[in-house]
């Protein structure tokens, strides 16, 4: 049995063909607009888990090289007070080598007492050091000052800085030291006066100036040297520290950069091809509009004339 087709069945059939002609056209526009072919799950469901999986890592990445940034701003920091602390010791040694000397006055060798008690309170204002609020030779206490000159009965060879890590997460599942403990750079509290202490050095030294007793002074030397020695070994394991956070920087770079690549081949749209189909698009919907005018404007009374 033939069917019937009526002019009803016609025009709802093309007023449906023109909605699914202008619904492509819209989401081709989309695409074009937000140039990304993925703009809600129904686009690509495969394809979005895939997206929502890289966008994941690439936050994750993102603050990994926060991390890694800060990290290697620290250990710069570092670097340059122990290279302030060198320096400091470098004049003391120079001092104790010259006041050693006995045929010095004891004109001249209060003059280098007086200039080492500078550099000990400059190597206390050091130990002191802060970056960004934190005072990095006090471990995970970094919110408090260690060497503390306000308060009682301070001094400066009995302080006990925190030796505790101070960790940064710089990739998955990696993490790296960033602190140097004031005790490898000042040494340990030292209560007796028997250790290499710099502060207790120079407070024996500071001591042996005062009574002109060159003996006392040329032994204090040793004591420098080796805390000069231990000093170039924190600035060595801080260097170490440099290169390695550096080549985790250039490593979660080149994972930004695959991800990107990975993210954008998922989600970003093709312009040249978009345009094409646009343009495609846009000439189907003229012709049908064109065709349906003709198919519907006939009508019974068309025929009566």
């Amino acid at each position: 049995m033939p069917l019937r087709v009526t002019p009803g069945m016609m025009h709802m059939q093309l007023t449906r063909n023109l909605n699914n002609n202008l619904t492509q056209m819209q989401s081709i526009q989309n695409q074009v607009t937000t140039g990304r072919t993925i703009n809600k799950p129904s686009d690509d469901p495969v394809g979005i888990t895939y997206a929502l999986r890289y966008r994941t890592e690439l936050s994750g990445n993102e603050q990994y090289q926060k991390n890694v940034d800060q990290a290697l701003s620290w250990l710069d920091f570092n670097d340059t007070v122990l290279a302030q602390t060198g320096d400091v010791l470098q004049r003391v040694k120079e001092l104790t080598v010259q006041g050693s000397n006995g045929t010095n006055p004891a004109e001249a060798l209060e003059n280098i007492k007086k200039e080492i008690e500078q550099l000990k309170s400059q190597l206390i204002d050091v130990a002191n050091s802060k970056m960004n609020g934190k005072y990095v030779f006090n471990g995970q206490k970094f919110d408090s000052i260690p060497y503390d000159v306000s308060s009682a009965g301070f001094d400066a060879k009995a302080v006990q800085s925190d030796t505790e890590p101070v960790d940064y997460i710089v990739g998955a599942g990696v993490k790296l030291t960033v602190n140097i403990p004031g005790a490898s750079v000042f040494g340990d509290p030292d209560a007796a006066g028997t250790t290499d202490n710099i502060f207790s050095t120079l407070d024996r030294l500071i001591t042996a100036l005062g009574t002109t007793n060159h003996n006392a002074v040329a032994a204090e030397v040793t004591n420098i040297e080796s805390r000069m020695s231990k000093v170039l070994n924190a600035r060595a394991e801080v260097g170490a520290r440099v290169n390695r956070i550096e080549l985790m920087q250039n490593r979660l770079n080149d994972l930004e950069i695959n991800l990107t690549a990975l993210q954008s081949k998922v989600e970003d749209a093709d312009f040249e091809e978009l345009l094409i189909k646009s343009k495609v698009n846009e000439n189907i919907y003229q012709a049908s509009l064109s065709v349906g005018a003709k198919v519907i404007s006939p009508s019974l009374i068309d025929f009566l004339r």
